[in-house]
């Protein structure tokens, strides 16, 4: 299940298919039966989340919040927030020449698979953020 809080206006159709295609990703992963909160912001909000859980003063388009520790072997029922800032994803929609949409697909995609336990850290690991950042546009 997809909760989706709206604390800035997404661009009209982006809401269902949004919550359509997170939760056919979720499926997908073999967490469907799980819940994530999506919260659509903007850079100031999530300025102020990377200032005080990263200690860096800057806006950035997606931060995961999880509701446990990761590789823990029992997954909650709610497996965490994810926050967009809607202001960085046009910027980079913009910059990559692909829709506002679409990056907010990637983004909730890739916030997903923080969620479940993965980061970033070398080269390697950016193939499955690559994989369902792909995927979810297709959902």
């Amino acid at each position: 299940m997809v909760d989706l809080v709206v604390n800035k206006r997404p661009p009209k159709g982006l809401r269902p298919r949004l919550r359509r295609a997170l939760s056919r990703l979720m499926e997908e992963l073999q967490v469907g039966d799980k819940a994530v909160t999506l919260v659509l912001t903007g850079d100031r909000t999530l300025r102020r989340l990377k200032r005080e859980w990263w200690g860096e003063d800057e806006a950035t388009d997606v931060l995961s919040f999880p509701h446990y520790e990761p590789g823990d072997p029992f997954l909650p029922p709610h497996l965490g927030d994810i926050y967009i800032s809607l202001d960085t994803a046009a910027r980079q929609a913009k910059a990559r020449g692909v829709s506002l949409e679409d990056e907010v697909l990637e983004l909730a995609a890739h916030g997903l698979w923080h969620l479940l336990g993965h980061d970033h850290q070398s080269e390697g690991e950016w193939a499955g953020f690559l994989r369902v950042q792909e995927r979810i546009r297709t959902l």
